[in-house]
């Protein structure tokens, strides 16, 4: 394969200083890690003898081209097949993007006239999605509130909010350092309008609430005390309700023993007294035969 041609052409442009002028525009891009990006030729279609020349880094290091429609990438390795060009307009994608793939793309158009362009692509660490915890440390005795927190872990560059429909209630903002940030929010229960998004500048992760799943703690804790306000209000209703029942039944035991005692007595005296009246009788029956006998 000759591509004689297209170094040439490059030679030609290195001495005509169209990498020296550095009046191009350079056109900032912002990545994720793990994505894909495409840089764009803006051009409509590759003409047969056309030269698009992509380069990389500060060396100006050649990585892909393509040259009377004939696509070629060079091997070089922190791209390891990860390059894609597309054979109408040249556009250069860049498929699984990694942190070191960050820094100045070139972009040499030679056609009936030459045009470049510039790209400085950003490559961030993968934005993890933020966590909703319940905060039951601060959990309201009204099972109407609801304590959260919203963490992430390990990040940098970037703002985590708490949001209600589209406004935002509060956030938080960390660059540079890579840390992990937290933001509390009391909320009412029984509401999921409210989410938390952690976001760079180009891109955002977002976790909705759910507050069936996070609001039942402290709902729980209060039911938990109201089921036990209504027990001790019910066993010490019992308690009392016993303690009349036991007091009463005293006092009728009581009561009823004062009456038989006394029922006893009155029949004994009634049984002595017959007795005696019972030996009169007897005595006066004897004494009527005997007066009889001696007539």
């Amino acid at each position: 394969m000759n591509h004689s041609g297209s170094f040439f052409g490059l030679c030609l442009l290195l001495l005509n200083g169209v990498f020296g002028a550095g009046t191009e525009e350079v056109k900032s891009v912002s990545v994720m890690e793990g994505d894909s990006v495409t840089l764009n030729t803006d051009i409509t279609e590759v003409q047969r003898d056309d030269l698009i020349l992509w380069m990389f880094g500060p060396e100006e290091t050649r990585i892909a081209e393509i040259y009377n429609q004939i696509i070629k990438y060079f091997n070089i390795e922190i791209f390891s097949e990860r390059l894609q060009m597309d054979s109408k307009n040249g556009s250069l994608t860049i498929r699984n993007i990694r942190t070191e793939h960050t820094g100045l793309y070139k972009l040499i158009i030679s056609s009936r006239g030459t045009s470049y362009k510039r790209f400085n692509v950003t490559v961030y660490a993968r934005l993890p999605f933020p966590v909703i915890t319940s905060n039951s440390s601060n959990c309201s005795s009204s099972s109407s509130r609801c304590s959260l927190v919203c963490s992430v872990l390990n990040v940098s560059d970037v703002t985590l909010s708490w949001y209600k429909g589209i406004s935002v209630l509060s956030s938080i903002s960390v660059s540079d350092l890579s840390i992990s940030l937290s933001l509390p929010l009391e909320i009412q229960c029984l509401d999921d309008s409210y989410s938390c998004v952690v976001s760079y500048s180009f891109t955002n992760r977002t976790t909705h609430l759910n507050s069936d799943d996070l609001c039942h703690t402290c709902s729980a804790v209060a039911q938990r005390s109201s089921f036990m306000m209504v027990i001790a209000v019910t066993l010490a209703l019992l308690a009392a309700i016993a303690l009349v029942v036991g007091l009463m039944c005293h006092g009728r035991c009581k009561h009823s023993g004062e009456k038989v005692k006394s029922r006893d007595e009155e029949v004994n005296y009634a049984v002595t007294t017959f007795c005696a009246l019972q030996r009169t009788d007897i005595i006066s029956a004897d004494h009527t035969v005997y007066s009889t006998i001696v007539t």
